[in-house]
C-alpha cells in the first residue's frame, strides 16, 4: 500500500484529490494538511511515499517546502497556474497536476507511479511485507502473486509475466521491476531474465530450468547463479 498525503488550502482541491484516490486499491491517505507546517509535523511522525503538494500555500510556498526536507518522498504538484512547471523540474517530481484535475489527467499519474516509479523506491523490507503486486496490462490492474510468477521475460520496454495459468504483458523495463520484486524470492539471472527461486527445478551450464521453460543464464549473472549451489564460479 502506497501511503501518501494532501497538501492544499483549497477545500475543493483537497476534496477533488481524495475523490480521485478513493477510485484507486493502491493507495492509502495517511493525512490532509493546509499548509507545510502540517505537513511537516505528520511527516516527523510516519513514514510518507508521496506526496500532492499545491505550490501555492499559506506562510510558505511548496517549491520553498520541498527545498527545507531533507529527504523528501516522491512528489506530485498541483496547482492553478502553469507558470511554475519549468521550476518545478529541479525537484524531480513525478508529475505537475493543472487544477482542475480531471480523473482522466489523474489516473495517467497513478499509472506512472503504480508501474515501477514509487515502487522502486520503497526499501527493501517494506517490499517484503507484501505478498503480490499490480501489474498493468490491455488497461486493466491486475492482481498477481509473487507466489504465481515462474519468470518474468524482457521484451525491451516491455516485460512478459509468466505464471503457470496465464500470462502478462507490461510496459516496463526489466530494473524497475526488479526493484518491486523481494529480492529473497526472486534472482535476475539474465538481463532479459528474472526468475523465481521458488520455481527453479535444475540448474546446469548456462541454463536454468523451471519444469516448463529453459531460461538462459548471462554470462555477467553467473557467479551469482552459481551461489545458489553453494559452488563457486570456475
Amino acid at each position: 500500500m502506497i501511503k501518501c498525503i494532501i497538501v492544499e488550502d483549497e477545500t475543493l482541491a483537497q476534496n477533488v484529490i481524495q475523490s480521485h484516490l478513493q477510485k484507486t486499491e493502491q493507495f492509502k491517505l495517511v493525512g490532509v494538511c493546509n499548509n507545510a507546517l502540517e505537513a511537516k509535523e505528520i511527516l516527523s511522525k510516519q513514514e510518507v511515499d508521496l506526496i500532492f503538494l499545491d505550490i501555492q500555500l499559506p506562510g510558505m510556498t511548496g517549491l520553498n517546502f520541498l527545498r527545507n526536507l531533507q529527504n523528501p518522498p516522491l512528489v506530485v504538484l498541483t496547482t492553478a497556474y502553469s507558470e511554475y512547471a519549468l521550476e518545478s523540474y529541479e525537484f524531480n517530481v513525478i508529475d505537475y497536476l493543472l487544477k482542475p484535475i480531471s480523473f482522466e489527467r489523474f489516473s495517467k499519474t497513478i499509472n506512472k507511479i503504480v508501474e515501477g516509479k514509487l515502487f522502486s523506491q520503497l526499501k527493501e523490507n517494506e517490499r517484503q511485507l507484501t505478498d503480490h503486486i499490480f501489474i498493468k496490462s490491455n488497461g486493466k490492474f491486475f492482481k498477481v502473486n509473487f507466489s504465481e510468477i515462474i519468470y518474468v521475460e524482457g521484451m525491451k520496454d516491455y516485460l512478459k509475466i509468466h505464471t503457470a495459468d496465464y500470462k502478462l504483458v507490461t510496459h516496463q523495463t526489466m530494473s524497475e521491476m526488479e526493484k518491486v520484486l523481494p529480492s529473497k524470492q526472486f534472482i535476475r539471472v539474465h538481463k532479459s531474465y528474472i526468475i523465481a527461486l521458488a520455481h527453479i527445478k535444475s540448474i546446469y551450464g548456462n541454463i536454468i530450468e523451471t519444469g516448463k521453460a529453459s531460461i538462459p543464464v548471462g554470462i555477467n549473472y553467473k557467479e551469482k547463479v552459481m551461489q545458489l549451489t553453494g559452488k563457486k564460479l570456475q
